[in-house]
């Protein structure tokens, strides 16, 4: 975990900046509401919506993300209103946080944007529970959401854009299907039971702070797919937890809410929550779990006792979010790596395919944006994989099957980036054997996810030149995947 955390490369420094933005943004908006008279729950729910506002708005282009961005108080304000009116009627209150929860997993259909907007409108709801808000506060908790929003905004898309000087990354589409079969649906159902079922034993718990198992439940399920990838985010967002709390009482209980250290940690969680994100669930956990220590400290409430109380309602929400991909309506692990594997390797034949047009010297050939896809896709293949390469998988054979297919997949990348900086060689020419070799490439492909004979590959030619020599390397590298997708143990293309 240390490991994935600090070594864990950073190309461009594209970690650094986001979350050093994320520090000059939130910070940015606190003040400014601290500046606008807002109390403390109104400074706390600004630099909620600047924080989601800059870490959650993931459209493939900076005007999408402009769109977005814009589109989150159209949302968030009407939940929020919502949340105050109804927070005097339990009954009614409870059930439309769940309309909430199944409503914003069920808008990831509709991607990016879908998943921003729904992951918004349930955290405004999360922070009505949080700061108990009432109908009377409702002025004042709306204008630090605008003025937060708008304040991310110059800051993301004036002061400091580094988007706009990156290629837009590429997003694969969620697999595809109708009704049930549409895994956004099924989470949608699955997530709305398991925040029930956190919800009503997250009241026995604690009528008082119910919500923490609600919002437990909720986060597993963002950005999984599977009944695997589920399982393993649960454990790692109770393990970080359970690190934040030990933290916690050794840091935020003895700053008692002390405002300049409660604010200088309060940046230092925002850095790590950012900057850990994308490499390890568990760090980015124990810095939100740190955080909002930080932030119960401020609001004169944090104890030892409600440290505990934390960890439990963590665990009902973990437990809510297992029992429900586990019992209703399962997308199971090798069927979602199945699919993401089948379009990497269809990913790899049109790399290829295009390289070598552009070899060739087709006009308007250009495989990088298909070398952007495929990283996406392999990103894709690899959360899929992790539940058969965790630690704690007791299936040995299968996770060293895994590791051999992730091995395998990450060399046909290599080959495929080396074959492409080849091709955009402008002194590089085309060879006729690279017809050949493209068309082994595509058989492979082929006979891979259809369940043909793997072609064998042909010996490299030691004075084939760089080209030819990628092409070899990758049919090599599809040929030996034949044997671990086909074993009859699921993981891959053949499920046995």
């Amino acid at each position: 975990m240390l490991k994935r955390m600090f070594v864990a490369p950073d190309p461009g420094r594209v970690r650094l900046r986001f979350a050093g933005r994320a520090v000059l943004g939130i910070g940015l908006a606190v003040a400014l509401c601290g500046l606008a008279g807002h109390s403390l729950p109104g400074a706390v729910t600004g630099g909620l919506a600047a924080l989601l506002a800059l870490f959650t708005v993931t459209d493939a282009t900076v005007r999408g993300q402009a769109v977005t961005t814009a589109l989150l108080p159209v949302v968030g304000l009407p939940v929020l209103a919502l949340a105050a009116g109804l927070h005097a009627q339990p009954v009614a209150r409870d059930l439309a946080f769940l309309a909430v929860v199944g409503a914003g997993v069920y808008a990831r259909r509709w991607g990016p944007r879908g998943h921003s907007l729904g992951v918004f409108a349930f955290m405004t709801f999360f922070i009505a529970q949080f700061l108990h808000a009432v109908p009377g506060q409702l002025p004042e908790l709306s204008a630090a959401v605008l003025l937060s929003v708008a304040t991310a905004a110059a800051v993301r898309f004036g002061l400091w854009c580094y988007e706009r000087r990156l290629p837009p990354p590429a997003v694969p589409a969620p697999p595809a299907g109708t009704g049930l079969a549409r895994i956004t649906t099924r989470q949608a159902v699955q997530a709305t039971a398991g925040a029930g079922f956190a919800l009503v034993v997250g009241h026995l718990v604690s009528g008082q702070r119910w919500y923490w198992a609600v919002g437990a439940t909720w986060w597993i399920f963002v950005n999984t797919t599977s009944r695997g990838e589920t399982l393993v985010r649960g454990f790692r967002r109770v393990l970080g937890t359970v690190i934040g709390i030990g933290l916690g009482l050794l840091v935020a209980v003895p700053v008692d809410g002390a405002a300049v250290p409660s604010a200088v940690l309060a940046a230092g969680c925002v850095f790590g929550i950012f900057y850990s994100a994308a490499v390890s669930y568990t760090w980015m956990m124990l810095c939100v779990t740190l955080l909002a220590e930080l932030l119960y400290g401020l609001l004169g409430v944090l104890t030892p006792g409600l440290l505990a109380l934390r960890l439990a309602e963590t665990a009902v929400g973990a437990l809510g979010a297992a029992l429900a991909v586990l019992l209703l309506l399962p997308v199971t692990t090798h069927a979602v790596t199945d699919a993401w594997i089948q379009r990497a390797l269809r990913c790899v034949h049109a790399c290829t395919a295009e390289a070598a047009a552009r070899l060739a010297g087709t006009e308007g050939a250009d495989p990088a944006p298909r070398v952007a896809e495929l990283e996406a896709l392999l990103g894709r293949v690899r959360l899929s994989v992790a539940p058969l390469v965790h630690p704690l998988n007791p299936m040995r054979h299968r996770k060293r099957r895994a590791r051999r297919v992730l091995a395998l997949l990450d060399e046909c990348a290599r080959e495929i980036r080396g074959l492409v900086a080849v091709a955009a060689d402008p002194e590089a020419s085309h060879d006729a054997r690279l017809a050949a070799a493209c068309w082994r490439v595509e058989a492979a492909v082929e006979a891979l996810t259809g369940g043909g004979a793997v072609p064998e590959s042909a010996e490299r030619e030691h004075a084939a030149g760089p080209a030819l020599a990628h092409l070899h390397g990758l049919e090599r590298a599809l040929a030996e995947l034949a044997a671990p997708l086909r074993t009859r143990t699921p993981l891959g293309l053949d499920q046995g």
